[in-house]
């Protein structure tokens, strides 16, 4: 099925601020039981989409991890991406222009609300598990805390918090994009963006997304008329973005994965961990260098009924889109096991 929009009249932010005229993209496939309690919820990264059938390809479909012959399976557009939900991009009802550089701070947990809202709308009375990598498992570990609702949950390539290390990052993407001249405070000219430091911003997060043994293997020392490959490698996955994302959009959704704490004004974070009380699969890449395994080690070791599966991938933190027969194999087991008993499919 293709990407399908609805719209919310009003939309209460956790910064207190209402949004009205709220759009939100979407795609299902499967069908919904007439219980309304066989969804799963995929939770997109920071530059994903809606179509989780291609760049999850192997993970979704009859038989498969996500098990479409069993499961209705919903993947919803973020806030703040360019891809169809509010955002940057979308109109200001009250005053008829895009918001662009206006557009209020959101959070994850904004994010996870926002989607609630769009499976209760699609009669969705429970949720088997949440699944997604990077800021998808940031989703998937809010999702944890609408207890009523979740059953279990698949984080990915992610942590409980948001690391010094993962804002650092962050805010070099981010200064790429202010450096750019034609940035203008935001208000630039959509015919004219900042394109040069969004490309520097997506060379950058490219380099936190691989890994050294990849870089090595892939390219080594070898070069060409246009430069070392490793070069020329950082500079088309630059130019690439430049073609199909927005700079506020980018500055929103690196801002939105900063708020990331599952213990910000909820306690202790330890003891925050300790209260998820689904069944949780911890999935983590050897080779992550931003969302390390002692990340999701910590999550394994806290979150009461949490079991750890780690993927032998050299290409870092990419691995869980890159790896997916591996990783499918984890979460089908993990599902066939845990989750679906619970929905009488097994």
């Amino acid at each position: 099925m293709s990407v399908q929009f609805t719209q919310f009249d009003r939309f209460e932010l956790e910064s207190g601020q209402v949004l009205h005229q709220v759009p939100v993209a979407y795609r299902t496939w499967g069908e919904l039981n007439a219980r309304g309690d066989n969804a799963i919820v995929i939770c997109h990264a920071l530059t994903g989409n809606t179509d989780a059938d291609e760049w999850w390809s192997e993970m979704i479909g009859p038989g498969k991890a996500v098990d479409t012959h069993h499961y209705f399976v919903v993947c919803a557009n973020v806030i703040g991406s360019p891809y169809g939900s509010v955002s940057p991009l979308t109109v200001n009802p009250q005053t008829g222009e895009p918001w662009g550089a206006d557009f209020p701070t959101t959070t994850v947990r904004d994010c996870v609300s926002l989607h609630r809202l769009l499976l209760e709308q699609l009669g969705v009375t429970r949720v088997a598990f949440a699944i997604g990598g990077s800021l998808g498992g940031m989703q998937v570990l809010e999702w944890a805390f609408h207890r009523d609702l979740v059953q279990g949950v698949v984080p990915v390539a992610v942590g409980g918090r948001h690391s010094a290390w993962c804002i650092a990052w962050s805010e070099a993407q981010r200064r790429a994009i202010y450096g750019d001249p034609r940035w203008h405070d935001g208000r630039y000219d959509p015919a004219d963006p900042p394109a040069s430091g969004l490309a520097v911003a997506r060379m950058v997060a490219m380099i936190s997304y691989r890994s050294f043994e990849e870089f090595d293997e892939r390219f080594g020392r070898e070069r060409s008329d246009e430069g070392f490959h490793a070069e020329t490698y950082l500079r088309h996955q630059g130019d690439k973005l430049v073609d199909r994302f927005d700079a506020n959009c980018y500055l929103q959704l690196t801002e939105i994965m900063d708020t990331h704490d599952v213990a910000r004004g909820r306690g202790h974070y330890l003891d925050v961990l300790r209260s998820i009380e689904q069944p949780a699969l911890v999935v983590g890449v050897t080779t992550d260098i931003l969302y390390p395994l002692a990340e999701q080690r910590e999550l394994q070791e806290y979150l009461p009924k949490a079991e750890l599966a780690v993927l032998d991938a050299n290409q870092g933190h990419d691995g869980f889109l890159i790896a997916q027969e591996q990783l499918g194999e984890q979460v089908r087991s993990w599902r066939e096991r845990v989750i679906d008993p619970l929905l009488g499919n097994d």
